[in-house]
């Protein structure tokens, strides 16, 4: 099955949190470090999140570089039940940039309608163990013309991304601040019973940006 190339994107206190317990996220990393994020994004054909951080943040997942990119990349939200409601600034910015909601096939047909209303596009595939199927979700997005996403989160999709192997790049910001076990972790839970069945990855390039650090990886074949 063809999929896109895949690289996860974290921004992250020094323990591997991107929110706070109550939630808080902005900002985590600095001015310098989510300058280079916008960068990645216009670098991608498709921006991914969740639908819990599309209903948690509101985002807009735009590139805002300068010079702009010569065309915004695909928004893309997994939304196992077709959950989202169609507001917010997904759908305000609808005239700048796609998006794209994926859900399950025995997810609820009438909300699904709903977002086509309000122009979004939609994908049906197959449910997984933790949502939506990753390998069917990414060859979704194929049929739509990506061939690089960059997924921004949260926890629970990094964690199936990771979980499912189709994770082949990683950018990590690392900010200077420490959160505790309360704050959200930037991968849930992996369900490992051994090291050995931890996902390893090689790093392959460490900068200071401002006061974060930017580590990339490349996972191990």
């Amino acid at each position: 099955m063809k999929r896109p190339q895949v690289t996860l994107k974290l921004a992250t206190s020094l323990d591997g949190r991107i929110a706070t317990g109550a939630g808080e996220s902005r900002w985590i990393t600095g001015e310098a470090a989510r300058a280079e994020v916008q960068k990645l994004r216009a670098a991608h054909d498709a921006v991914l999140i969740g639908a819990g951080t599309a209903r948690a943040d509101d985002p807009e997942l735009l590139a805002r570089t300068t010079p702009p990119p010569l065309r915004q990349p695909v928004r893309v939200v997994l939304d196992t039940e077709f959950s989202l409601a169609p507001l917010g600034r997904l759908f305000a910015t609808l005239d700048r940039a796609t998006l794209l909601v994926i859900g399950a096939g025995d997810g609820d047909e009438a909300r699904r309608k709903a977002l086509e209303d309000a122009g979004a596009r939609t994908a049906v595939v197959a449910r997984g163990p933790l949502g939506v199927d990753a390998d069917a979700a990414l060859a979704a997005m194929v049929e739509h013309g990506v061939e690089r996403v960059l997924c921004e989160g949260g926890g629970q999709l990094a964690a199936s991304l990771i979980a499912a192997e189709v994770v082949d790049r990683l950018e990590w910001f690392r900010a200077p601040i420490v959160l505790g076990g309360e704050g959200r972790p930037g991968v849930a839970a992996l369900a490992l019973s051994s090291l050995a069945d931890a996902p390893r990855f090689n790093r392959v390039a460490l900068r200071d940006v401002g006061p974060d650090i930017w580590e990339s990886y490349e996972r191990v074949s």
